[in-house]
């Protein structure tokens, strides 16, 4: 007889079953709500830092505070198990970020600078602007991550 909760009675992560999500979507998943609070962070540091800088500048630190909170909670929560020791995590994890961060600034920059004042949209248009920003490297960070930062193997 197994107890509810020992390890017999849990299915492996890459197990489907229609109702269990294999591995890789439930570490897509941990990665999203982790990098969705590390967004957070961003987003409301920049705010922050918005007051005392321009506002590339906060974008770029908002981003570092946000990365270190990623960091942290993909290596606590999402890739436990990599194979890579602690040195290369942060070298990788800095590599596969600077690319989102390059993403991330095009994105808000094009966006609030060109597009909405075209557009004549003035409604928190450098908050909407880096919000969008930064949701659009989600993909290739995930991927950079696994294959890169926290390799298992």
């Amino acid at each position: 007889m197994t107890r509810i909760g020992s390890p017999e009675s849990v299915p492996p992560h890459d197990v489907t079953d229609g109702k269990t999500p294999n591995r890789v979507d439930r570490q897509f998943l941990l990665f999203l709500i982790t990098g969705g609070l590390a967004a957070l962070v961003n987003f409301f540091s920049r705010i922050g830092f918005s007051r005392w800088m321009d506002y590339t500048p906060a974008i770029i630190l908002a981003y570092a505070c946000g990365m270190i909170t990623a960091f942290v909670l993909n290596r606590l929560f999402v890739f436990r198990h990599s194979i890579n020791r602690l040195h290369h995590q942060m070298f990788w994890f800095a590599v596969v970020n600077l690319f989102a961060v390059a993403q991330t600034i095009l994105v808000s920059l094009v966006l609030a600078e060109l597009l909405f004042p075209r557009m004549g949209m003035t409604w928190h248009a450098e908050s909407v602007a880096h919000g969008i920003g930064v949701l659009v490297p989600v993909v290739t960070s995930f991927l950079g991550h696994k294959h890169l930062t926290f390799r298992t193997r």
